[in-house]
């Protein structure tokens, strides 16, 4: 199944065999140390800049059918962020994994994303439309 948007990556979590735990990382879009004048003109036409873990969040599928539920969620913590990067890890037999099980999975995540690392998660602006970064 090609997920293209955001009911897709819950109809196909819904779909997997074992059930499923969504993992949500969230990035603040930032400059670079020392940025150069180029780099600031990028950023302020929202290219470039660097993008920084600033919360992460474990959910199970059914808690999260609506992206906007989650960013609603995500404003009462009052820490801005600009892009959701989303993977998902499966339960053992016709259990979901709980929440303390998700814990070093995103912490690794968050590294991940940290270093550049982002071509294996899901990444969603806060309209819950996916995007492509390069």
């Amino acid at each position: 199944m090609n997920i293209e948007t955001y009911p897709d990556l819950i109809r196909a979590a819904n779909m997997q065999a074992e059930p499923q735990r969504l993992l949500f990382v969230f990035a603040s879009a930032q400059l670079p140390e020392s940025p150069t004048a180029d780099q600031i003109l990028q950023f302020e036409r929202g290219e470039g800049g660097t993008l920084s873990p600033v919360l992460c969040v474990d959910k199970l599928p059914s808690e999260v059918g609506d992206f906007s539920a989650l960013v609603v969620e995500s404003q009462r913590t009052g820490i801005h962020w600009d892009v959701a990067f989303v993977s998902s890890m499966g339960g053992r037999g016709g259990l979901p994994s709980n929440s303390d099980e998700a814990e070093q999975p995103l912490k690794m995540m968050m590294e991940q994303i940290q270093a550049g690392m982002i071509a294996q998660f899901l990444a969603l602006d806060r309209s819950g439309e996916i995007i492509q970064l390069y």
